[in-house]
């Protein structure tokens, strides 16, 4: 997979860790609230192979969710043409993910093999609907499914409505055998920049809600901005077009940002001037300076050091 969806895949998962959540939902019929702490594990593993030196894999992704039970899950982004070999791969990254924590008690081994699934960006005819694993021991065969999601197969409304955004600075991905329309029918273009004006829309409403937080829709903003870049670098209306507006909203955010400190910065001086002075409660300081009462609490302490 080119590096540019590689690294925003990755980025995504480990900057915004809870925006993962409900696409395990979606693909292994999970029924996690959102609150469950999830842990990422280093992607980098040593494969034993006869004959050669150790050979490093590197997945895209090994973590786990603590929620009522701890569960560990392995996810692969594809972008290329489905082929057998991907098979042997997540193979070879679960058996190593299992012996990594394999534990062995009174000279018997238990290895525990992750939740794996695929998320194919791109959809071809040969896209199947899962992989299958066929394990054939001494003790008997194990069979299982391994579950993939085409990111395509999702719409705007599916995306938000099951709150798949993680799958958002992917949605292009729809719209790429239409580039060479888009790029020279002005109304199609226009279609085009209207979907993702909603898309900053719908962003800026479930932030409102707290729904995610703005460091979570500025990333959604940016690896969009990034993917499209790469996507559609040989499309110049497109990339003017659409990046325009995603490099707006990414102006905007930070013009917000720095507006927020700035007026934070100007709170705690406030808080910090009724502390010295003494003759009020913490609760009413918060109220007054119009921070919370931790943050308040939190100054008071440095005060004191």
């Amino acid at each position: 997979m080119g590096n540019i969806y590689d690294g925003a895949f990755r980025t995504i998962l480990n900057d915004c860790r809870k925006l993962i959540i409900p696409v395990i939902n979606e693909i292994f019929g999970e029924e996690y609230t959102g609150e469950e702490k999830v842990e990422f594990f280093p992607n980098e593993h040593f494969i034993d192979q006869q004959d050669m030196a150790d050979k490093e894999r590197i997945t895209d992704t090994n973590f786990r969710i603590i929620g009522k039970l701890i569960k560990k899950y392995h996810l692969e982004c594809e972008s290329s043409l489905p082929d057998g070999r991907i098979t042997i791969r997540l193979f070879e990254y679960d058996a190593q993910i299992a012996l990594d924590e394999g534990e062995i008690i009174e000279e018997t081994l238990t290895v525990t093999f992750p939740n794996t699934a695929v998320i194919y960006l791109r959809t071809y005819k040969k896209t199947p609907d899962k992989l299958k694993y066929v394990i054939v021991t001494p003790g008997g065969t194990v069979r299982y499914d391994i579950p993939i999601m085409k990111v395509q197969a999702y719409s705007l409304d599916d995306i938000f409505e099951k709150r798949l955004l993680l799958l958002i600075p992917f949605y292009i991905f729809s719209h790429e055998k239409n580039f060479p329309e888009y790029n020279s029918n002005k109304q199609k273009l226009t279609e085009l920049e209207s979907e993702y004006k909603d898309i900053l829309g719908r962003l800026d409403d479930i932030e409102c809600q707290g729904i995610i937080g703005a460091f979570d829709k500025r990333t959604i903003i940016e690896l969009s901005n990034d993917v499209l870049k790469e996507i559609a670098y040989k499309y110049e209306n497109i990339q003017k077009g659409v990046g325009d507006i995603m490099g707006g909203a990414l102006l905007e955010t930070s013009a917000r940002r720095l507006k927020n400190e700035a007026e934070n910065e100007t709170k705690k001086k406030t808080a910090l001037r009724m502390l010295q002075d003494g003759e009020l409660s913490i609760d009413k300081i918060a109220k007054y300076s119009g921070l919370d009462v931790e943050d308040v609490e939190q100054l008071a302490k440095l005060q004191m050091v």
